[in-house]
């Protein structure tokens, strides 16, 4: 396949996908539950709407959202308002109140605030950084789902870096990841500065590069005291060449714990990423698990969820987001039994196939696979 049938095939896979867009609604709290949601981005403002838009921005933004997920919608499921229509708080996503905060020092203390409402051995701060074509409204009605449906203790935070949101962007996006490694680090910075006692990182697509860029930079830094605050991260259909990523791990050092990898052979667009890159394939449609096998991580195989594109089917799962509220029984589940299967969930069964690797599947899928 040419490079412009690849390129042919991104805006197809993006055509019919309508752009989301923020919609302040305040009457949506009274309907809605409502999540807060810090933000740090290094987009820049557009004059024209008055949001964070797609430029770049070498000084960093703050901000606190009030996002109302709205109650008549399934499990993993985002709907915006259509255009030019009336907002339906029953239905979809909207938002509720903003805050743009005019300093960093406002930001943290709005943050602290936060933190110190959560008890002591429990201000948990859970940092997302979105993927490869996405909007600002997009990433953070995104995070507002995850952290609803995961129910996700702690304070929430959407790290925005600033993708083009366009499918013919994906060098732009790239380089616009490499811009915004700073930013993620010193956002991370201001969540420990702000009382955090651990964090953790959800980074989808292109956002686990950055990830992993800015925990390589941390780690070059020395700063420790920053490292010692990473309880886990979680990546997502990750977009990062393997070897890159080896490299990424091992300047870091040991890992933190949990670290896990959500990925699927059948993710389309990141099969298109790989022939785009030249490399055969990416971390998150890893097929030969060896070769990460001696990094300590836990690869996910989410490919028999995959509808579609497969590039979010963790978000998109009413079965993996469940597993998820469960996550800690998997890794128990994993360091006991490594020979064979554990059901943890109606329809959900997970096959050990190596030391990095978990194969998750829907029941009626692996009876189907034993009968034949």
């Amino acid at each position: 396949m040419s490079r412009f049938a690849l390129v042919l095939c991104l805006v197809a896979a993006a055509a019919c996908t309508p752009r989301g867009v923020l919609t302040i609604y305040p009457p949506a709290a009274e309907v809605g539950a409502v999540q807060e949601i810090f933000v740090g981005t290094t987009r820049a403002i557009d004059p024209e709407t008055r949001s964070f838009g797609r430029g770049r921005s070498e000084v960093e933004h703050f901000a606190r959202f009030e996002i109302s997920v709205p109650p008549d919608r399934e499990l993993g499921e985002i709907s915006f308002p259509r255009r030019h229509g009336k907002p339906d708080p029953q239905k979809d996503f909207l938002t509720t109140e903003q805050e743009l905060h005019v300093s960093a020092k406002e930001f943290r203390s709005d943050l602290s605030t936060a933190m110190r409402a959560l008890p002591r051995g429990k201000r948990d701060a859970v940092i997302y950084v979105h993927g490869f074509n996405n909007t600002f409204s997009e990433g953070l009605y995104r995070i507002a789902q995850l952290s609803h449906d995961l129910e996700m203790p702690g304070v929430t935070l959407h790290y925005s870096w600033p993708s083009a949101g366009n499918p013919l962007g994906y060098v732009a996006d790239r380089d616009s990841s490499l811009f915004a490694r700073d930013g993620l680090e010193r956002l991370m910075q201001e969540v420990v500065a702000s009382g955090a006692e651990r964090i953790v990182l959800v980074a989808h697509s292109m956002g686990s590069a950055l990830t992993m860029e800015a925990l390589r930079q941390i780690a070059i830094r020395g700063d420790t005291n920053l490292m010692r605050r990473m309880a886990g991260v979680i990546l997502i259909s990750p977009d990062i060449d393997v070897d890159v990523f080896r490299t990424q791990a091992r300047t870091y050092g040991a890992l933190p714990q949990p670290f896990l990898i959500f990925g699927s052979s059948r993710d389309t667009l990141l099969g298109l990423s790989a022939r785009l890159t030249g490399q055969p394939d990416r971390l998150g449609n890893l097929q030969d698990i060896s070769k990460v096998a001696d990094l300590n991580v836990t690869f996910l195989n989410t490919g028999a969820y995959s509808e579609g594109a497969g590039h979010f089917n963790l978000g998109d799962s009413p079965a993996l987001l469940q597993l998820m509220q469960r996550i800690g029984e998997v890794d128990s589940a994993f360091g006991s039994d490594q020979r064979g299967r554990v059901g943890l969930l109606p329809g959900v069964v997970l096959t050990v196939q190596s030391a990095t690797q978990i194969v998750l599947a829907p029941v009626g899928a692996v009876a189907q696979e034993l009968s034949e």
